[in-house]
């Protein structure tokens, strides 16, 4: 996973050095071409410098850079309309408000204020194409530019509906996370809550015929009450909604080894070994469900995105301080598509589970070239 990140990166940094590399060369043919004119052309160059420097800071100063360049690109066409001098567009600085325009429809909110600073733009190429009317060339000039922003409107106004569209699917993925952890939250708790109340009512009935039984059912008492606490704390953090679904029973390690027997039934033989020491008492009711579910979501992964895997290994176990369950693939790599997506929704509702509980999940390809899930979770 982190070999597939920093391939990410440098990609991105090259895109970056090579999208600059031409707004330099476009620079140097407006250097040129104030040269060769002369006069107020020379504000062109200086638009382009401005415009570069707002392209390189535009993670930091979006709007600033690009309102910045408007009004320079904007008052130099002015300068221009209002003496007989015929200059050109700036290469550089039309690049710029395009390349800006589309950052600002894809990242600006909200979504009126980036649609008004793109309508700026279009006023912005518009009069650099008719106010620098050179050889009477403006009405081409305005042609192009127009050209130019609407394919850069269109790529931005694409790239933000992709954007809501998955923040959307990601936020619908989490949110049914958390009604799942809500309906469980009755399963991992009720059981101590039923021993508090019958240890209760048991302490009352015998305190006045045996007055010394009261004392350990008042320390097993505050153990069950200190183990619900527990499980709550966990789970409660991070409930949003209420929801009345039907309860279903908590999940055991039983249930692990059943999911692994019938995935192998019809599909690739997982070898599923769980390490010495483990058991239904050793790790929480929280911890064991979501294990659970991620395993299955592990299994179904392979079988979706790795239908040729020869055989699945799978095991659980501890460590000083945490529990780890790693899934791997052997056989057949993951489909390619699902590490360049940054993983499906799968792996985010996983995630949602693991963090909750505070522990981690990776999920990546191996130095084999095979696909690995991973999800670790501290022990007290």
């Amino acid at each position: 996973m982190g070999d597939t990140k920093r391939f990410v990166y440098w990609i991105r940094r090259l895109s970056e050095l090579a999208m600059v590399g031409w707004l330099g060369l476009l620079l140097m043919i407006d250097m040129i071409a104030a040269y060769t004119v002369g006069g107020p052309q020379w504000l062109v160059p200086v638009c382009g410098g401005v415009g570069i420097a707002a392209v390189l800071t535009r993670h930091n100063r979006r709007v600033e850079g690009f309102t910045l360049l408007l009004a320079l690109s904007f008052v130099t066409s002015v300068v221009m309309t209002g003496t007989d001098y015929n200059g050109l567009p700036g290469m550089a600085e039309s690049g710029s408000l395009l390349i800006l325009t589309i950052g600002v429809l894809r990242n600006v909110e909200p979504v009126r204020r980036a649609a008004l600073l793109s309508v700026v733009a279009l006023v912005v190429l518009m009069a650099e194409g008719s106010g620098r009317d050179y050889n009477n060339g403006g009405l081409a000039f305005s042609f192009l530019l127009f050209g130019g922003w609407s394919l850069a409107a269109g790529i931005g106004g694409y790239l933000r509906f992709q954007q809501e569209r998955r923040t959307e699917a990601v936020f619908s993925v989490r949110r049914a996370e958390r009604l799942e952890l809500a309906r469980e939250l009755h399963d991992l708790v009720a059981h101590h809550i039923t021993g508090i109340v019958v240890q209760a009512q048991a302490a009352k009935t015998v305190a006045e015929m045996k007055p010394e039984a009261v004392v350990p059912a008042l320390d097993a008492i505050a153990g069950a009450g200190a183990e619900a606490l527990t499980s709550m704390r966990r789970l409660v953090s991070v409930l949003r909604a209420e929801d009345e679904a039907e309860r279903r029973p908590g999940t055991r390690l039983a249930d692990l080894r059943i999911l692994t027997d019938r995935f192998s039934a019809g599909g690739p033989k997982v070898a599923f070994e769980i390490g010495q020491g483990i058991d239904d008492s050793t790790l929480p009711p929280e911890v064991v469900t979501t294990l659970h579910r991620v395993l299955q979501e592990a299994l179904t992964n392979v079988r979706k995105h790795a239908p040729g895997t020869a055989w699945v290994e799978a095991d659980l176990r501890v460590f000083p301080g945490l529990v780890r369950l790693r899934v791997r693939n052997f056989g057949s790599a993951a489909d390619p598509r699902v590490a360049r997506l940054g993983g499906g929704f799968g792996l985010v509702g996983m995630a949602e589970r693991v963090e909750a509980l505070g522990g981690r999940l990776f999920a990546g390809p191996t130095p084999e070239g095979y696909w690995e899930v991973i999800a670790e979770f501290p022990l007290a």
